[in-house]
């Protein structure tokens, strides 16, 4: 696959440096390291609030800094955790005196390297909480769930921590509420095609040309089993069975749907599977007040979309209305 890059050994560099040229106005490098961005002009006597991971996965996520959202992200190789260095940096970067809370997705490199980075910032005198996002239904069974993959889910717990963080909460609160927010959020995806790295021009799995993989991770890991292409309703039935299996909303309960991009899907497609999926809820008596539709937390070109369900509490559901501004999520007030 064609790909229009400079220089294949420092793609992700470049792209910082043009998502940083072009944000210029409310977004900075973090100091100390070309792989961190923080909000210009942080909120004072605040909890700071750090996500991260690897490249590829735009505007996650770097593009979910902002108001309302994360106050800065520490950014990986392409699929690959950040390096300790480039998120203790940014661990620094964030804090105002209050500690910070770190969200991150549950990959075993991310762990270590958030981790340790952690550690080093206790010794350091900053106090840092931990979340793991850990939505992913198809990664390993409910009764295991601390070994689930982190996927679109994410978007919601940055959203929930950063409305939390900027109501003036402290630590223990803030990393409550993106808990909550993780423990109510159930995310299932299909891919129809695969993507390719551009470090090895590979792609990242094999399809037949009516094949989809149901249940992959964002970095092309393997999924549950392998299908053949259904239509639109059909596919959003296959996720959404899981999800609402777990979730088990009751006639009359609130949710909110994350109609989530692979990168390659068009807008098109997905505002077709949102109104399917709009439409079972509806059957199921589950209201909606909040719905997203768009690629948020993508993997690089693939094709393919993720349906995440998250089940609201009055609480829950005045933290992700609060207003945001990032370059890739917004909500007006």
């Amino acid at each position: 696959m064609k790909k229009l890059v400079d220089r294949g050994e420092r793609v992700v560099d470049d792209m910082v440096a043009g998502f940083l040229a072009c944000h210029a106005a409310t977004l900075e490098p973090v100091p100390g390291t070309p792989r961190a961005v923080r909000r210009r002009n942080l909120m004072p006597d605040a909890v700071g609030v750090l996500i991260g991971g690897g490249s590829g996965h735009e505007p996650a996520f770097m593009g979910l800094v902002g108001e309302g959202m994360a106050d800065g992200a520490a950014i990986g190789n392409v699929f690959a955790s950040p390096g300790v260095d480039p998120i203790l940096a940014a661990i620094h970067g964030v804090d105002r005196g209050r500690g910070v809370v770190q969200i991150f997705g549950n990959y075993a490199g991310d762990v270590m390297n958030f981790g340790m980075a952690a550690e080093m910032a206790a010794d350091d005198g900053v106090p840092v909480e931990t979340v793991l996002v850990t939505d992913d239904v198809a990664s390993a069974p409910s009764d295991e769930r601390q070994r689930r993959r982190g996927i679109a889910g994410g978007l919601v717990v940055f959203k929930a921590a950063g409305a939390r963080a900027a109501q003036g909460a402290d630590l223990e609160a803030v990393a409550g509420a993106a808990r909550a927010a993780n423990d109510r959020t159930r995310t299932m995806g299909v891919a129809l095609a695969p993507c390719v790295h551009p470090g090895t021009g590979q792609p990242s799995f094999t399809l037949g040309a009516t094949e989809v993989e149901w249940g992959l991770g964002i970095h092309g890991e393997p999924g549950v089993r392998r299908g053949k292409l259904m239509s639109a309703a059909d596919t959003v039935d296959e996720l959404l069975t899981p999800v609402l299996g777990e979730l088990a909303p009751s006639r009359g309960d609130r949710v909110a749907l994350l109609v989530n991009g692979l990168g390659a899907t068009t807008l098109m497609e997905l505002y077709i599977l949102a109104g399917d999926a709009l439409g079972r809820l509806r059957e199921r008596g589950v209201e909606t007040p909040l719905v997203w539709v768009g690629s948020f937390v993508t993997s690089m070109e693939m094709a393919g979309f993720s349906l995440s369900v998250t089940l609201l509490d009055d609480e829950l559901e005045a933290l992700l209305r609060a207003p945001a501004s990032a370059p890739g999520f917004s909500i007006r007030g």
